[in-house]
């Protein structure tokens, strides 16, 4: 038994967790967060140099509470796991040192995760985390990472070998609900009031286009949608955007869900894969979870995907995926950490 520190501080999110390893599972005992989101409101985006200093002014308090939700004393500390890549710079930069310097401090080891294998992994931090040695997890899945600054697809392997079969050429899923949301006048983050309003619009009100809907192809692309949301906005006018902006939410949702779960199917068919895994802030859209849930089922695969409060950037998957590759003996010890372009 031994309990890790996941750190993670790639973007606008400080996240700090405690988890315990116990020989066939995982347990969470806090997963605590502080969202940047109205430092970021006013400029309608994140702002790179505001992120860090928050990152600098929170990351203690949040590492205080996971410790008091944990009930535990930051001796009682065995292992570190934070984010080294990839992110914004002064953001990982901030996780990064104040990880290792703590590692020090408690003299443990750090280890250095991926953003994106953390949240592949952001399934193995669930409440009632299945066994480690016969968890789906260590099959081979196709994992579809979609966020605001990710979309793709990863054919992962049981031996933490990764192959970017598909990805987005432009904006990410997260950005292309960000951007609409700004030209429809909603306010920043768009997703989830573009997913409120939603529930109460009809998804075949306009028929938004879907890019790169080729057979063969696992490329994405939003900025054409965003681009279509802008004409339409302005063929039809603002006050009638305003009176149907329900209907055009659902719209413009299911435009997105539908892309991303077709291809994701698709995707796991033509690799004869049985694991769909659905992971990053985006997988908490109602609608991609449901419309990804039906088409795997239909499909006869084994759908995977996180709860909402881990879906979101979080300490929590940092600190399961860095115990998954402990427990398969490929976890890189102290600072010697490697970027995700290395594990192609």
């Amino acid at each position: 038994m031994s309990l890790w520190l996941g750190i993670e501080s790639s973007c606008d999110d400080t996240a700090c967790a405690v988890l315990r390893e116990n020989k066939d599972s995982i347990e969470v005992l806090s997963n605590c967060l502080y969202s940047q989101i109205d430092e970021h409101k006013a400029w309608g985006g994140i702002v790179p140099e505001l992120a860090s200093r928050a990152h600098l002014e929170k990351i203690v308090p949040v590492l205080e509470q996971a410790l008091t939700e944990a009930k535990i004393n930051i001796e009682e500390i065995k292992q570190i796991a934070f984010t080294c890549s990839p992110g914004l710079m002064g953001s990982l930069l901030v996780g990064a040192n104040f990880a290792q310097g703590l590692a020090k401090d408690l003299n443990v080891e750090c280890h250095g995760i991926n953003h994106l294998e953390g949240h592949i992994y952001s399934v193995g931090a669930l409440p009632a985390t299945p066994l480690l040695k016969s968890t789906p997890l260590l099959q081979s899945t196709i994992s579809l990472i979609v966020s605001g600054g990710h979309t793709e697809l990863v054919l992962a392997k049981p031996n933490f070998e990764y192959v970017s079969i598909g990805k987005t050429r432009d904006d990410a899923a997260g950005e292309a609900f960000d951007k609409s949301g700004k030209i429809l006048g909603l306010g920043y983050p768009a997703g989830v009031e573009i997913s409120n309003l939603a529930k109460s619009g009809d998804k075949n009100f306009h028929e938004f286009p879907r890019a790169l809907n080729e057979a063969n192809s696992f490329d994405f692309s939003f900025s054409g949608l965003k681009t279509a949301v802008l004409r339409y906005v302005q063929a039809k006018g603002e006050e009638f955007a305003k009176e149907h902006i329900a209907d055009i939410c659902a719209s413009l949702q299911e435009a997105i869900a539908d892309i991303l779960s077709l291809k994701a199917v698709k995707a796991a068919e033509k690799h004869g894969v049985e694991n769909l895994v659905l992971c990053g802030g985006v997988s908490a859209n109602y609608r991609l979870r449901e419309l990804m849930a039906k088409r795997a089922e239909k499909s006869g695969l084994n759908f995977i995907c996180p709860p909402p409060p881990l879906c979101t950037d979080n300490g929590a998957m940092i600190a399961a995926a860095a115990i998954f590759r402990k427990q398969a003996g490929m976890l890189t010890k102290n600072n010697e950490v490697k970027a995700w372009n290395d594990l192609w």
